[in-house]
C-alpha cells in the first residue's frame, strides 16, 4: 500500500463528494463522479441509487429508469428502489408501471416492518405495543392466584337475628 493508494480517496469519500455536488444541484458533476465510482465498484448500491436520482433531476427519465433497474438488481426488495422507479415511470408517462413499483414499495415497507424489533431499539413511544405488567411477586409460602380455579365459598357468619317483634319497633319510634 504505497503512495498511489494514499493519493486516491476511498470510495466513501468519492461518494460523499458526488453527493455534495448533488446537494448543490450540480447534477452533471455528481453524475460523472457516480459513474466513475460505479466503474470501479459496480455493486455500490448507494451510488447506483443516487445516479438514477441525479438523472431524474436533469429530466433524463429514460436514463433514470435504466439506472433504477440496475439498483433493483442489487437490492430487489429495497423500498427506496421501488419508490424511485415509481416516480421515474410516472414522470415518463407510464402510469401502469409507476403504480406497479408504488405497490412494490408499499410491500417492501410492510416487509421491513414485519421484523421484530431488536433489543434496545427505540422508536416512537406512542406506537409501541402495550405490555402487561408483571404480576406482583408472591410472598414466600403463598401461592399466586389462579383465576381459572373456582374460589371456595367464603365462610359466612350469620349476624344475630334481628328482632321481629313489631311492638319493639313501635316503642322505639
Amino acid at each position: 500500500m504505497g503512495g498511489l493508494d494514499a493519493l486516491m480517496p476511498d470510495l466513501q469519500e468519492r461518494y460523499d463528494d458526488a453527493m455534495f455536488d448533488f446537494s448543490t444541484a450540480n447534477y452533471d458533476a455528481a453524475i460523472a463522479k457516480l459513474k466513475s465510482l460505479l466503474v470501479e465498484d459496480p455493486s455500490h448500491f448507494d451510488a447506483q441509487l443516487s445516479l438514477g436520482m441525479a438523472l431524474y433531476r436533469l429530466g433524463d427519465y429514460a436514463g433514470a429508469i435504466a439506472e433504477g433497474h440496475k439498483a433493483e438488481k442489487l437490492r430487489p426488495q429495497e423500498q427506496l428502489v421501488h419508490t424511485n422507479l415509481s416516480l421515474f415511470y410516472m414522470k415518463a408517462g407510464d402510469k401502469k408501471t409507476a403504480e406497479h413499483h408504488g405497490l412494490q414499495a408499499r410491500i417492501a415497507g410492510w416487509r421491513g416492518n414485519m421484523a421484530a424489533p431488536t433489543p434496545g431499539e427505540t422508536g416512537d413511544p406512542e406506537l409501541t405495543m402495550a405490555t402487561p405488567k408483571p404480576p406482583a411477586a408472591a410472598s414466600p409460602g403463598q401461592f399466586p392466584e389462579m383465576p381459572w380455579k373456582k374460589k371456595p365459598p367464603a365462610a359466612t357468619t350469620q349476624p344475630p337475628a334481628a328482632s321481629t317483634d313489631s311492638n319493639s319497633e313501635k316503642k322505639a319510634s
